[in-house]
C-alpha cells in the first residue's frame, strides 16, 4: 500500500535556524522499495524524508533515540523507523522490538553544526519477507540526495574532537557483519530497555507500539550523565550498545568466549579473569580481558583505547578512540575489587 502524498504545513528546525510556516509535499512513500527484491539507487526512492537535506520525516517515519548509543567517532546520528499502515511495534520483553515486514530502520551519520553540518551516509534496515537486508547510501555534496554504495567508501574529514580521520562508510557485507545473529541479519539498536519510557509512552499513544514492555532494568542516560553516579550501568550498558552485537552468543566474535551483553550476569562471560582464547598482538602483552583493579593490565581497555588496525576494537566504524567510553570502562575496572 502506498501512503498518499500530502502538503504539509510546518514550523520546522532547520540547518540555518527556524523556517516558520514551510509547505512542503510529501512525497509518496514506496512500500514496495522496501519489500522488493531489488537495492534501490537512491534513498530518494523510498520516500522517507519530506526535506531530506534538514531530515525532516515523512508521515509514518518516527524518529528515535538511544539511552546509550554507539560511539562512529563523534559522528551525530539522526534515527527513524518507519511501519507500513495498520501495523505496530511488538514490544515483549527488555530485548529488540518487534518490527512487522515492511518496516524500515534509518540512520543519517552527520558531522558538524548548524550550516556547517554535512550528512555523510544513511544507513538502512528493510525487513523483507525472507529477512533483514542492510544498505549503505552516501550522500552527495550538494546535500540533495544520497545514493547506493554497495561497495563502500573512504573520505577525509574533522571529528568533533578535532582529529582528522579516514571515515569508513561500511559496504553490504560490512554492514552484515555487524548486523549478524546466527547467520540472520538483526536490528541492534531499538532494545526496549535502551529506549527512553517517554518515547515507549508516546509510541503507545500513537498505537504505533502495541504495549510498555514489562519494567526492567533500563540501560542509563549516557549524554551528560556518564561521568555522574555509579560507573557500572554506564560501563556495561556502553558494552552492549559497542560490543555486544559481535561478542554474544551467535554473535560475529562469539568464539572469543566474551558476552558483553546488558543482561549477563557472570562475572568470567564479560571478561573478569577470563584469559583469551588466542593470545596474540589484540592482546597488548596481558593475560585477561579484564583483570580487577587494574585496567592498564586489562585487554578490553587495551583494545577500546587504540584506533590500530588489528589492535581497536570494535574493529569497524571506528578510526579514532572514544576518550569518554574509554573513560567510564577504566574507572569500571579500576573500581572492582
Amino acid at each position: 500500500m502506498k501512503r498518499p502524498a500530502a502538503v504539509l504545513a510546518l514550523s520546522l528546525v532547520t540547518l540555518g535556524g527556524v523556517m516558520a510556516n514551510a509547505r512542503l509535499v510529501a512525497p509518496t512513500i514506496s512500500d514496495a522499495a522496501i519489500t522488493g527484491s531489488g537495492f534501490p539507487a537512491k534513498l530518494s526512492d523510498y520516500g522517507f524524508f519530506i526535506q531530506p537535506d534538514a531530515q525532516v520525516p515523512n508521515l509514518g517515519v518516527h524518529p528515535y533515540a538511544l539511552n546509550t548509543p554507539l560511539w562512529s567517532d563523534g559522528a551525530e546520528k539522526l534515527r527513524f523507523i518507519y511501519l507500513p499502515e495498520g501495523t505496530q511495534l511488538v514490544a515483549d520483553g527488555e530485548g529488540l522490538l518487534k518490527f512487522p515486514v515492511g518496516a524500515a530502520i534509518i540512520k543519517t551519520f552527520a558531522f558538524g553544526e548548524g550550516e556547517a553540518r554535512r550528512l555523510i551516509e544513511t544507513r538502512v534496515l528493510l525487513h523483507r519477507a525472507d529477512g533483514w537486508v542492510a544498505l549503505p547510501y552516501r550522500w552527495n555534496a550538494e546535500q540533495t540526495e544520497a545514493t547506493l554504495a554497495l561497495a563502500g567508501g573512504r573520505l577525509d574529514l574533522v571529528t568533533p574532537a578535532g582529529e582528522t580521520i579516514s571515515y569508513a562508510i561500511p559496504n553490504k557485507n560490512q554492514c552484515k557483519g555487524c548486523h549478524a545473529k546466527d547467520g540472520q541479519v538483526i536490528p541492534i539498536g531499538p532494545k526496549a530497555r535502551n529506549l527512553s519510557v517517554k518515547w515507549m509512552a508516546q509510541m503507545l499513544d500513537s498505537r504505533v507500539l502495541d504495549r510498555l514492555p514489562p519494567g526492567g532494568a533500563t540501560m542509563p542516560v549516557w549524554a551528560g550523565y556518564s561521568d555522574k553516579g555509579p560507573v557500572e550501568p554506564f560501563a556495561r550498558a556502553y558494552l552492549d550498545v559497542n560490543c555486544a552485537h559481535c561478542h554474544q552468543p551467535g554473535g560475529g566474535a562469539s568464539n572469543s568466549g566474551l558476552d558483553l551483553r546488558w543482561e549477563q550476569a557472570d562475572p568470567h562471560a564479560i571478561g573478569i579473569l577470563k584469559r583469551p582464547v588466542a593470545a596474540g598482538r589484540g592482546a597488548g602483552g596481558h593475560d585477561f580481558s579484564v583483570l580487577p583493579g587494574q585496567p592498564d593490565k586489562s585487554i578490553l581497555l587495551f583494545r577500546m583505547d587504540s584506533a590500530e588496525p588489528g589492535i581497536a576494537m570494535p574493529e569497524l566504524g571506528k578510526a579514532s578512540v572514544d576518550k569518554q567510553g574509554v573513560a567510564v570502562v577504566r574507572r569500571w575496572i579500576a573500581e572492582m575489587e
